[in-house]
């Protein structure tokens, strides 16, 4: 049976745009870590990354700098400053995922579409353009003053938009920073974008799916939408 929510709200980084954080932090630190050693750079910087948004609000260029900056502490690897200006600069640039834009596109006229996305009022307005939908509403880390996985974040959303998780859908491609506490309070539904950056986790009740193209069945929607000149093929 498809469903049938209020909202449907979404993560940004990773789940619609590519995060690419890993990536420009390999071709930032080619020349200070090694090939061999750079994977388990990376996944410090990620672990990291998570850790500095689990206490009390901060910039989300704070987060950026002190994870970076721990992560080199780590691997004895040379700090400059600049790293986390890079890093943080390069985020308005990053672009959606195939697919993203016309799969939002199918899915705005029936469903309002809403980005709940542990980022900064100044930052988010370029990655939403990239995404070319038409959004209910976009909210951020910094009006909530708390990042995901913090129920406090989704907590702000809720009162923003009058409606309780009960009614809305949630779409991740993270159970760490989104489906898990999702599933803990209790939406109507919440699809995992298996996007390979993260593994899926048994037991959250998530609808699994390998293409974002498959998002609009779950809410009873044709995809693509047919046209006067699309037929149906049997």
């Amino acid at each position: 049976m498809p469903f049938k929510p209020k909202f449907i709200s979404f993560d940004c980084y990773g789940t619609l745009i590519n995060f690419e954080m890993g990536p420009t932090a390999k071709k930032l630190f080619e020349d200070r870590v090694p090939a061999d050693r750079m994977p388990a750079f990376l996944d410090s910087f990620r672990f990291y990354r998570l850790d500095e948004v689990l206490g009390e609000w901060k910039p989300f260029f704070d987060v950026v700098e002190n994870s970076i900056q721990r992560a080199c502490k780590a691997h004895g690897v040379d700090y400059r400053p600049s790293d986390a200006i890079a890093l943080y600069d390069a985020v308005p640039t990053w672009q959606p995922h195939p697919n993203v834009v016309e799969t939002l596109e199918a899915i705005a006229p029936h469903v309002p579409l809403v980005i709940l996305s542990n980022s900064m009022v100044d930052l988010i307005p370029a990655s939403v353009a990239h995404l070319q939908a038409p959004f209910h509403a976009v909210y951020t880390a910094e009006e909530a003053r708390a990042y995901k996985p913090r129920a406090e974040m989704f907590e702000y959303m809720f009162d923003q938009l009058g409606c309780g998780p009960d009614q809305m859908m949630h779409v991740s491609s993270s159970f760490r920073y989104d489906l898990m506490t999702a599933h803990d309070l209790g939406f109507m539904a919440n699809a995992f974008i298996d996007r390979a950056h993260e593994p899926a986790c048994e037991g959250y009740g998530v609808n699994r799916l390998t293409d974002v193209r498959q998002l609009p069945g779950l809410l009873g929607l044709e995809y693509p939408p047919r046209t006067a000149t699309t037929k149906r093929v049997a």
